[in-house]
């Protein structure tokens, strides 16, 4: 790998400490960014940080990256090459809510970074965006097609992320990627998402609720492998938006028997209406991430729900009451 410094915006968070982990484990130097909100428990971003601090080529900053004259003073001080920015207001129900907090960190604060890179003149920036994006489009989902019904405020806001990049790549030629991530789950995952959630519950005998009637089907990718497409989109590119996904969906149904035949208990659930906000179904045409970056994913559904289940039971002492 030809980078030396990496900063990585979000690297308490669940891909964020997947990404940081294997750079530093191959020797590069990793600038931490987070801001460690409270939007789910800190307790598994500071495990996650924790396994982090270990490396003794990792340097961790608390800001937030709304505060462009802190991150300023990072830029200056550090020789960055390449940023990957993971630092973003997530979920979809949430942002319904408060669409207000997805604006500002999910487009100023991406612009934020971009025009660091461009005063500072780092040549490489990875942006994460989401599968969200296609909204009402008709699956498999292909990079080229036409995105502009966005069916959440977060889905926009990442949309607006995704318009600025591509803006900063046209005028100051920074060399951009633009993954769009599809369901990722593994170990350590996010606890308001439904492999996390349903594991939980399922494990300490509380019901689970299913938006819809489970027949809703999302593309589940393994977070080792999306970290790996990520690190391989450190190639110079030019401007390419790239899916990272299993380009196999499978419906909630499936992975809820999954995790209740991996528990050896049976999910007690509670239906209520489908989501608004919810897309149907979830499929990454991946044939670009084949060609451009050499990439597939390896993690099937079974074992990934596997490892998640024997990691959730590892660590239930703690993580029972996230």
């Amino acid at each position: 790998m030809d980078y030396k410094i990496v900063l990585i915006t979000g690297c308490a968070g669940f891909i964020g400490a997947k990404i940081s982990e294997i750079l530093l484990k191959n020797g590069i130097k990793v600038i931490g960014i987070d801001n460690l909100d409270n939007y789910y428990s800190l307790n598994l971003k500071e495990y996650r940080l924790n396994g982090l601090q270990r490396f003794p080529n990792f340097e961790f900053h608390k800001v937030d990256i709304l505060c462009i004259e802190t991150l300023k003073k990072i830029f200056n001080k550090n020789n960055i090459e390449a940023v990957i920015n993971l630092a973003a207001r997530a979920g979809v129900r949430s942002s319904v809510e408060n669409p207000w907090i997805y604006v500002e960190t999910n487009i100023m604060g991406t612009l934020n970074l971009l025009e660091l890179c461009r005063q500072f003149e780092v040549g490489k920036f990875i942006l994460a965006s989401t599968s969200s994006i296609y909204g009402k489009n008709t699956p498999p989902f292909r990079e080229d097609d036409i995105t502009d019904y966005q069916l959440s405020p977060y889905a926009a806001t990442k949309k607006g992320a995704e318009a600025l990049a591509y803006s900063y790549h046209h005028l100051y030629q920074i060399d951009i990627t633009v993954p769009r991530f599809f369901t990722v789950y593994g170990p350590g995952g996010r606890p308001d998402m439904s492999p996390f959630k349903f594991i939980q519950s399922i494990a300490e005998g509380k019901p689970i609720t299913v938006y819809g009637d489970g027949t809703q089907e999302r593309d589940f990718t393994y977070v080792d492998d999306i970290a790996e497409g990520v690190i391989l989109g450190l190639k110079k590119v030019g401007f390419e938006v790239i899916n990272l996904g299993s380009d196999h969906p499978v419906k909630l149904n499936y992975t809820i028997n999954l995790m209740e035949k991996y528990l050896g208990k049976k999910a007690e659930i509670i239906y209520h209406p489908k989501h608004s906000a919810d897309m149907s179904v979830t499929w990454a045409d991946i044939s670009k991430a084949k060609k451009l970056l050499g990439w597939t994913p390896k993690t099937s559904i079974e074992e990934g729900i596997n490892n998640t289940v024997k990691w959730y039971l590892e660590n239930q002492v703690w993580t029972k009451d996230i």
